[in-house]
């Protein structure tokens, strides 16, 4: 099935997000990684698809976040604990890596 604009525009920011934490230092990209999958998760499942506008705003967040943590003044990121449970029970889903 082929996807709409905003799912397109979606997947972009997450694939520039995880782009992102391949720039930052090793130790600290588990981190990077559970906080980005723990924030687009959590927002998947709290807003309806037909949300346009709503979606549409945490995508302008969602940018920039990224903008800021691209910077490369940015050496790490506070993952909570909430977040890090959450992770636990979250399939891991390594390709070829």
């Amino acid at each position: 099935m082929a996807k709409s604009g905003l799912q397109k525009d979606v997947l972009h920011l997450y694939r520039r997000a995880l782009r992102m934490v391949r720039t930052k230092p090793e130790t600290v990209q588990p981190k990077f990684r559970i906080f980005i999958r723990h924030e687009f998760r959590t927002n998947a499942s709290k807003v309806s698809p037909r949300n346009v506008s709503f979606i549409e705003h945490l995508l302008r967040k969602g940018t920039r976040q990224i903008e800021q943590y691209e910077d490369a003044g940015v050496k790490d990121c506070f993952v909570s604990q909430e977040m890090v449970d959450w992770n636990k029970t979250q399939p891991d889903f390594k390709r070829g890596r």
